[in-house]
């Protein structure tokens, strides 16, 4: 039931982190839109100054996160009973997976494909770009490999924890 908890309230937290930025100013997200949205908009020139500064503030961002996921999900298990290396990672991978799955349906494929507050100016045309959800699989998919690689930097950080309180 903990489990079942903890996925809720990491679920919301991700929503709460991702959807207010996105209605307020899409462009900030470009990173995350699919391809053929954001091959127009970098070519739309009110856009292409600002491209360039998003992109590499992304970069910085996913590796921040990474690192930050890894240590949150550490102390979420770690709160919720979990001492090892493999009850760390298993708890961490499973954490990861819901949101993971709640991200591809509820936020990519049920709002961000249904949504008015997501239309870029100038790809208003693109509907059925905004609509096809094969890019939010990939995401999905390629978000499987990174939940594992947060899974094995948690349990590490178990074992670190471990050995420095011995």
């Amino acid at each position: 039931m903990v489990l079942v908890i903890e996925c809720i309230v990491l679920c919301i937290i991700f929503t709460l982190i991702i959807m207010p930025p996105l209605y307020n100013n899409p462009v900030s997200q470009i990173v995350s839109y699919p391809t053929a949205i954001r091959k127009r908009v970098e070519s739309l020139p009110e856009y292409k100054d600002s491209i360039k500064t998003i992109e590499q503030k992304h970069i910085i961002k996913k590796i921040v996160a990474l690192i930050l996921f890894a240590i949150i999900f550490f102390i979420v298990s770690y709160f919720s009973g979990m001492k090892t290396f493999s009850q760390t990672s298993v708890n961490t991978f499973i954490m990861f997976s819901v949101v993971n799955l709640y991200d591809l349906v509820v936020l990519d494929i049920i709002l961000f494909c249904h949504s008015k507050k997501v239309i870029i100016k100038g790809t208003e045309d693109m509907i059925k770009e905004y609509r096809n959800p094969k890019h939010h699989i990939v995401a999905f998919i390629k978000g499987i490999f990174i939940g594992f690689v947060i899974s094995i930097m948690s349990g590490g950080i178990m074992v670190l924890y471990n050995v420095i309180k011995q």
